[in-house]
């Protein structure tokens, strides 16, 4: 069955958004000591037509991990009347959870209450409109996006997005490689027969069939803030694109869908 677009946009909220919390926790000083003594799962959730979807963040002092789902006793609860409520959050409009779950929380918990809600403005970072303001600030925006596309075109895959599984099917076993020129940024979309898997870092079993190469952190951020659209960014000499040029193309068609339903 295909999702509609608000179910699909909490698919990647869930699987591609939250994950990315990580980069923060590991690459920005400040967010790390907030967390470094922390144990405590976080949960989300919001009213979809067959009832409530969620995940939640697990916080353990000092590593994090998202879990699909509902945990039994959480500490924090984020609860929205809709999907396309808790979707509008993560697009960085101006909704708020229902108060009523959080409530308790002012008064038990209002330390990690405060450090929770310094994530989710942490990750207004992910918007197109963000603009860093320092270079460690516009390194972490670069990778925690592509980190996020990365990951949520494997899951528009997953989820049975018809334009995206059209053009996975077909293809034999091939690896899209993205990477910032001089800097730890890399990540991987390997697709064969339908199938897809995200992975961090340059994949080291075959060489890319794509492989779109930014020149610099700079020169990824008007792509990334879709200010300038690929193939123009090639023309300037911002992105290097080595590979096929139509499969190049169509894929940066997708990691503007992604775009376009998380802004």
């Amino acid at each position: 069955m295909t999702l509609t677009k608000e179910e699909l946009t909490s698919r990647l909220v869930f699987n591609a958004v939250l994950p990315v919390i990580r980069v923060m926790l590991e690459d920005d000083p400040a967010m790390k000591k907030r967390f470094e003594k922390t144990t405590a799962q976080v949960q989300f959730q919001a009213k979809g037509k067959e009832g409530l979807v969620g995940a939640s963040l697990c916080f353990d002092q000092g590593t994090f991990a998202v879990n699909q789902g509902f945990v039994e006793k959480p500490d924090l609860v984020f609860s929205f009347k809709s999907l396309k409520a808790m979707n509008d959050m993560f697009r960085g409009k101006p909704v708020l959870p229902s108060p009523g779950p959080l409530l308790p929380a002012m008064f038990t918990k209002p330390r990690l209450l405060k450090n929770v809600f310094a994530v989710l403005l942490g990750m207004k970072i992910l918007m197109p409109a963000s603009k860093p303001k320092t270079p460690e600030k516009a390194h972490l925006k670069v990778k925690m996006t592509l980190y996020m596309v990365s990951t949520a075109l494997s899951q528009m895959n997953k989820a049975g997005d018809p334009d995206m599984q059209a053009w996975t099917e077909k293809q034999p076993e091939r690896v899209y490689q993205w990477s910032v020129d001089g800097t730890d940024i890399a990540c991987y979309l390997r697709v064969k027969a339908g199938k897809s898997k995200a992975g961090r870092g340059v994949y080291k079993g075959r060489k890319p069939f794509v492989h779109m190469i930014f020149k610099s952190v700079d020169a990824a951020l008007p792509v990334l803030g879709n200010t300038i659209d690929t193939v123009s960014a090639i023309g300037q000499g911002l992105v290097f694109s080595d590979g096929s040029p139509e499969y190049g193309g169509r894929l940066g068609d997708f990691m503007m869908k992604v775009a376009n339903l998380l802004s």
